[in-house]
């Protein structure tokens, strides 16, 4: 039985770029989740309603969300839903929720995450809508969405029992059926068609070493499935391979501080040949080689550099696409290829109007994200894959492969310093003394270099028109090094002010060095310049990637 529920609206429902973040214990409130999700409907919501439509849901297995896809689900078959695909557990990583979405032509999905965000009673919960392309909501849909939130009066629901989502098969709930599928079959069977399966295998079995920390999140089923039982690597491959509501209480975001086990492991005595991990939500990657580090942005570049290694994209690229904090490695990459490249705001979605047009093939950002045309979704497991394909292919280690590459294409010296959980109005206080800055910068000199540009980054997307203002704080000086300062849109706690440093290096004798120490004097102007210290009381970055 349809019944409709009073409500009210609840004030801080706008969506970010990875949809609404909010401490569990705000999504727990009376009505909060059904305002959002009920706001969701309204926004998306066809002339002709749901009617005859599917629905694809699932999440990251972190606290809250089986009790999320519950209420997701009756709300679903209130709206006339025709089927709702769950998967097994609750569990899809974002990029399977991607894939299934598009195999199966859904109207959409509803994906239930925080991504590398920390899990458990007093962690983080979030969700978004993705499209029937696979792929995040437009900002004129997360618009949509929040401009309902503000003045919803009600929502309806079916009064039925709790879906068993742990028991894979056809349930009902009123009249929509819901189909509880296995997590990862179709994501896999994605991948087999992506990339030589037998060739990776062979690579595996001929001695071929390597370490995946799935960080008790979502990837340990995926990476039990593809890495240990299809391809054949060793088992112990897969490290902290069990999904956890609260990460076993860990942190699981893949960078030198969170995945410093994983670390250790690659840079002590019989070291792997190869190690990577992933996040919450199975949407980012990190990369490691024996004894060196790979940064996000490298990774982009190498793998568009190698990209007709795998059978995918034996036939080359048709363009590639960075976020704009994202180092210009991948740009050099781009113009040797002879193919387009795009500069876009942080946030998966400007990518998908790229991919839907057939403009790239391959995009990334430096927050450990990279993807490609087969979703709408940064993809973790699908860059490891990737990047072992170069491997089998090329027979050449990690440390050669890099310095292979910045040989040939020169180096993007990257760093990213973030101060977290910092108190909203400092970090904007820093924000705006920076921005009042900007106006009268050109030709002035910091710290003995000259800037050649400062701005507001701007987007406007070459594929529907839409304009996206105040994208992060840019300044570029003679030579091409720059900072840039945004202010994170995915945290729940006070904000991240996230400070981007980069000096490009031609000459392969200066590559080897240490990047906090090749960029020493770039760091120092962005702590001056800035005034993080002095506003914020903090003297040292939270974390360094």
């Amino acid at each position: 039985m349809k019944i409709t529920i009073q409500t009210q609206p609840i004030s801080g429902m706008k969506p970010g770029t990875s949809g609404l973040r909010k401490k569990v214990t705000v999504f727990q409130q009376p009505h909060y989740l059904a305002n959002f999700v009920a706001s969701i409907f309204a926004a998306v919501k066809p002339e002709g309603g749901f009617t005859g439509k599917t629905l694809v849901v699932g999440g990251d297995g972190r606290y809250f969300n089986l009790e999320a896809i519950q209420i997701v689900l009756r709300m679903a078959a209130a709206q006339g839903f025709a089927r709702v695909l769950v998967g097994q557990n609750g569990i899809l990583s974002t990029p399977a929720a991607s894939c299934v979405i598009r195999k199966y032509k859904a109207f959409g999905g509803i994906i239930l995450s925080a991504s590398h965000n920390s899990g458990g009673p007093e962690g983080d919960f979030g969700i978004k809508f993705n499209g029937d392309n696979g792929g995040p909501a437009p900002e004129k849909i997360t618009d949509a969405i929040y401009a309902y939130s503000t003045h919803i009066t009600a929502y309806d629901m079916v009064e039925a029992a709790d879906v068993d989502v742990g028991r894979i098969g056809m349930h009902t709930v009123g009249d929509m059926t819901v189909e509880v599928i296995d997590s990862v079959v179709d994501y896999q069977e994605l991948m087999q068609q992506l990339f030589d399966f037998d060739a990776l295998r062979a690579f595996f079995k001929s001695g071929f070493t390597m370490k995946f920390d799935a960080m008790h999140a979502v990837t340990g089923p995926y990476a039990h499935a593809i890495f240990e039982d299809a391809l054949g690597a060793a088992k112990g491959t897969v490290m902290n391979g069990t999904p956890s509501p609260d990460f076993n209480g860990h942190h699981p975001d893949p960078n030198l501080v969170h995945a410093k086990e994983l670390y250790d492991i690659m840079m002590g005595e019989n070291a792997p040949d190869f190690g990577a991990a992933s996040d919450g939500d199975g949407d980012r990657n990190l990369i490691i080689g024996r004894n060196v580090f790979v940064s996000p942005s490298d990774s982009l570049a190498v793998l568009a550099a190698n990209a007709t290694c795998a059978p995918a994209y034996a036939k080359g690229l048709a363009g590639v696409a960075r976020s704009m904090p994202t180092s210009a490695a991948v740009d050099r990459v781009a113009a040797a290829l002879g193919i387009e490249c795009f500069e876009t705001p942080t946030g998966w979605k400007f990518f998908g109007n790229l991919l839907d047009a057939g403009r790239i093939t391959l995009c990334g950002e430096e927050s450990a994200g990279t993807g490609s045309d087969h979703v709408r979704e940064k993809d973790g497991v699908w860059a490891v894959l990737l990047w072992l394909s170069i491997l089998a292919k090329r027979r050449l280690s990690v440390v050669d492969i890099l310095a292979e590459h910045w040989a040939t294409y020169g180096r993007n010296y990257y760093t990213r310093h973030d101060y977290e959980e910092v108190e909203t109005e400092a970090a904007n206080s820093v924000m705006d003394h920076i921005k009042s800055q900007l106006p009268t910068l050109v030709g002035q000199q910091l710290g003995g270099l000259t800037v050649a540009a400062a701005d507001d980054f701007s987007y406007l997307d070459p594929i529907d028109g839409s304009v996206s203002n105040h994208q992060g704080l840019r300044v570029v000086f003679e030579g091409g090094s720059r900072i840039v300062y945004r202010l994170s849109g995915t945290g729940t706690s006070g904000a991240t002010i996230r400070v981007y440093i980069e000096r490009y290096e031609a000459d392969p004798a200066l590559h080897g060095l240490d990047t906090q120490a090749a960029l020493s004097e770039l760091i120092a102007i962005a702590n001056d310049f800035s005034q993080i210290a002095q506003k914020t009381g903090r003297v040292q970055p939270t974390v360094i990637t």
